[in-house]
Order: structure tokens, then C-alpha cells, then sequence
């Protein structure tokens, strides 16, 4: 039997090798971009926690009463009371008003995030929404301005936990 001389890949073997990285590569892409929208919505998550402790702090200097604010504003130039220049102070960052997941909104608004006027100026305690009375952990206070996540909208409900899941229902049925 006589040996063949060593000539390293043949043009078959490479092209097989080739082909097995690129079927790996198509299958891992998908799925770190998944993980990192998965990543981005947990800090944003996060980030709304913090709002929580914010808004606590706000409820602590003004009688527990939820502030009158505006629900979004056009530009950052615009004057009316809304969540970010109300709670600044309690945060001491306006990064705390950006969701990693925001490209636009932020830049241009300020803040990723809309307030929920139906709770204006309420008493914590005396929280409703759509029906849902008694209930702080189901009326939200606050939530993405856009479904950036995968898992949909975040919201922060009244009783300062926050969710990526709607704890509300709108039209006839109950939760």
C-alpha cells in the first residue's frame, strides 16, 4: 500500500467545511440577536423598577398624590410637566428615562416613556383604571411609548413592580 503525500484540504473537504460554518453562523446570528433584545428589555425593566423607586420618593414629598403631568411631549424644549422633569430629581440621571431598546424617542423627547394621565393627581391609595379598582398591581402608571421588546410593551404598575405582561383587559372581560 503506498502512502499519499500529504497535501493538506482537498477542494470537496474545504467546500464541506465551509458550508458546516456558514449553516452554524445562520442558526447563531438569529439567535444572540434574540438574546440581545431579550437583554434590553430586562434593563428596561429594570430601568422602570427605578422609576418605581423615583415615583415613591415623589409620593413620600407630596401626600402620596400621583403628580399631574402631561403624557408625552413633543421635543425636549417643550415646557410641560411631564415624567421626566418631574421625577429628576428623585432620580438624578436622565438615563434613567431611556430604555436601551429606544433609538429615537429618547433623542428627541427626553424620555422612552409615557404616563399614564388617567392617574393625575390621585391619591396612591385611590389608584382605577379601565374598572380595576383595588388593585395597584393591575393599573399601570407608566409604559414603553413603543413596543420595542419582544415580549411586547413594558409597563410600571401602581404598586411600583413592573412587567412586560398586561395585568389589565380592556371591553368586557375581567382579570
Amino acid at each position: 500500500m503506498r502512502e499519499r503525500p500529504n497535501k493538506g484540504f482537498t477542494l470537496v473537504e474545504l467546500l464541506i467545511v465551509i458550508a458546516i460554518i456558514a449553516a452554524i453562523g445562520g442558526i447563531a446570528y438569529p439567535v444572540s440577536m434574540s438574546m440581545v433584545a431579550k437583554g434590553r428589555e430586562a434593563a428596561c425593566l429594570g430601568k422602570l423598577r427605578s422609576l418605581g423607586v423615583g415615583l415613591q420618593g415623589y409620593l413620600q414629598d407630596n401626600n402620596n398624590r400621583l403628580p399631574e403631568l402631561a403624557l408625552g411631549r413633543e421635543s425636549k424644549s417643550s415646557p410641560e410637566p411631564v415624567l421626566e422633569t418631574v421625577l429628576h430629581e428623585y432620580l438624578g440621571s436622565a438615563d434613567a428615562f431611556h430604555c436601551p431598546a429606544d433609538s429615537e424617542e429618547f433623542l428627541k423627547t427626553g424620555c422612552s416613556y409615557n404616563w399614564n394621565i388617567t392617574q393625575n393627581g390621585l391619591h396612591i391609595s385611590k389608584v382605577a383604571f379601565l374598572g380595576i379598582e383595588d388593585r395597584p398591581e393591575s393599573v399601570p402608571l407608566v409604559s414603553d411609548k413603543e413596543s420595542w421588546h419582544p415580549g411586547g410593551t413594558n409597563f410600571l404598575y401602581a404598586d411600583s413592580s413592573s412587567s412586560n405582561k398586561a395585568r389589565f383587559v380592556t371591553g368586557s372581560g375581567k382579570q
